[in-house]
């Protein structure tokens, strides 16, 4: 038995309703989120002095901000789209039981989550570093989020391993090697979080203990945090690989390729956190220098993806007649109303290549002292977990309304004008934070007052013009993300088209279909993994276990600020 992964297939009912739940309810969680990085941007430049809707917390803001983006949505968004590309590409109905338990599991979570942090009881950010401390409703909301995305991809395995026996010597559609490294790294990545929420976060937060080792628990979060980045891309790339060269009018360029990039990323993904930790003295420099290493290594599949997806968007050019060196480029649907979802990918590809170039500058260790703790670091991420996820993420959720719930994408001129819009913005914002990080503007510091009061310790006259650039950008991008809402629920709550009977995604054929034999079992490159994160994290954790004594009381960040404390700052 084949499966052809590119025909439509039946999704029944029940499912379409699982996949409605998965994707409108997070984005109003995202859009609570963008609203709280709004008001942080403008909170920063003097503009307002309280969040109307989150008080005068400025640290509760964000963490909403944080949370809902960066875990929140994109949780939820990796568990839809793995939801609708598997079985489609396989050709196999879901075990719909445990598709709800997961959804059920992460909802429950979610919301456990989001009520602590309104309730004032979870200003703990998105990084929830001790001796910061949240409720522990907040840290069991996150261990649901968690194990329900587990059970979402524990779901998935029987399936393949049924495609499996039903296709011998067929390789696996690269849509779902795609969705399946995506939860490999996620599994071997939330195992050391679950370790810091389970056995120390939450009996500190349960006062069974008094402290908490914060050394220990900042290396067990960024053993998760840094292959968190890759979570979040490892979907894009998917939709990159699987529909970005059709979209284009053209195929994928090279299978093997794809395929080199999805296995590359499982083996470097997890064996980098500690280049967050530079500055931690516990961890040895030699340690650190490995992880420097391996952080370079990752780059390695982004120049492969950068490669493979230029040549097969050259291929879609030449296939609607382009000629010369560069004609290609002219041929692309960058604003064509029909092909909307181009609009996403090809802006967010355009933002990763900036951020991942400014990536490299976080890698490094020497520079990595001179942008350590500035509006360096957020302008950064903007760049890629804010631009090409984010960016991928919206219109792959428009996309799943407009399949699963069958309906005909509405105000499509703002369908199109939203990521362009964001495009813009993005990068006006990045320039503006990662130059004034430059200068040493802060990031997520509140000393009480808005960086733009000229009577604040803290105010450096240089750092303005950027600032006034981050709130131009700031604003740039949320209205962006307002004219997607717009069309986003104009179309979940249009009138449902009946001949939509079956879910048709837009996925790519190979140009160039190598056989590639050693990328066909995914076995040996997790053994790979495991032993890196072993040598690479053992001698880390002895060091930081060895290093640090005694353990912290909790601190509200909203705590005041000692003066010794604004002095040194001003200085």
């Amino acid at each position: 038995m084949k499966s052809n992964a590119l025909a439509p297939f039946s999704f029944d009912r029940n499912e379409r309703i699982m996949m409605g739940i998965l994707i409108i309810l997070p984005m109003i969680m995202l859009f609570m989120g963008v609203y709280g990085g709004l008001m942080q941007t403008l909170f920063r430049a003097g503009i307002v002095q309280n969040d109307p809707f989150m008080g005068p917390d400025y640290y509760k803001g964000l963490t909403l901000h944080g949370v809902m983006n960066a875990i929140v949505f994109t949780t939820f968004f990796a568990v839809a789209l793995g939801n609708a590309l598997i079985p489609y590409a396989l050709k196999l109905k879901l075990n719909l039981t445990w598709a709800w338990v997961s959804t059920g599991l992460m909802l429950a979570g979610s919301v456990m989550a989001a009520a602590t942090i309104f309730a004032g009881e979870a200003s703990v950010l998105y990084t929830f570093y001790p001796p910061l401390k949240a409720s522990p409703f907040f840290y069991i909301g996150l261990v649901l989020l968690v194990i329900g995305s587990w059970v979402a991809f524990f779901n998935w395995i029987p399936m393949y391993m049924r495609w499996r026996k039903e296709n011998p010597g067929e390789k696996t559609p690269i849509a779902v090697l795609g969705m399946f490294t995506t939860f490999i790294v996620w599994f071997i990545a939330t195992l050391s979080v679950a370790v810091e929420i389970l056995f120390m976060l939450l009996p500190w937060s349960l006062g069974w203990v008094d402290g908490v080792n914060v050394m220990l628990a900042r290396t067990l979060f960024w053993f998760f945090g840094h292959p968190l980045v890759y979570f979040w891309l490892l979907p894009a790339y998917t939709m990159y690989y699987t529909m970005l060269p059709k979209l284009a009018g053209g195929k994928l360029y090279s299978d093997m390729a794809a395929r080199l990039v999805f296995m590359l990323f499982i083996i470097f993904s997890i064996p980098v956190g500690t280049h967050h930790q530079y500055m931690d003295p516990a961890i040895g420099s030699d340690w650190k220098l490995l992880h420097a290493f391996f952080t370079f290594c990752v780059a390695l599949p982004s120049l492969i993806t950068a490669f493979t997806l230029a040549a097969s968007l050259e291929h879609g050019g030449r296939e609607k007649g382009a000629r010369g060196l560069f004609g290609w480029i002219t041929k692309q649907p960058y604003f064509s109303r029909e092909n909307w979802l181009y609009s996403y990918l090809i802006t967010g590809l355009f933002i990763f290549v900036f951020g991942g170039i400014s990536g490299i500058v976080n890698a490094s260790y020497q520079m990595n002292i001179a942008v350590h703790n500035t509006a360096w670091v957020p302008g950064h991420f903007h760049l890629t977990v804010a631009g090409p996820v984010l960016l991928a993420f919206l219109g792959g959720s428009l996309l799943l309304v407009q399949q699963f719930l069958r309906k005909e994408v509405k105000l499509k001129s703002f369908a199109v004008a939203a990521p362009w819009m964001y495009f813009f913005g993005v990068f006006i914002f990045s320039w503006g934070m990662m130059r004034g990080g430059l200068l040493g503007l802060p990031r997520r510091t509140n000393t009480g007052a808005t960086y733009a009061n000229p009577n604040s310790a803290i105010y450096q006259p240089e750092w303005m013009p950027f600032i006034d650039m981050s709130v131009i950008g700031g604003v740039i991008m949320f209205l962006a993300v307002v004219v997607f809402i717009i069309s986003f629920f104009a179309t979940v709550f249009s009138k449902t088209v009946p001949e939509m009977e079956e879910v048709e995604l837009p996925l790519s054929e190979p140009y160039h279909d190598e056989p590639a034999l050693w990328l066909r079992n995914l076995r040996p490159w997790i053994v790979t993994a495991v032993v890196l994160i072993v040598v690479s994290y053992t001698p880390v954790i002895y060091d930081v276990v060895r290093s640090t004594y005694g353990t912290s009381a909790p601190y509200s960040p909203d705590s005041p600020i000692p003066e010794r404390i604004i002095d040194s700052i001003s200085e």
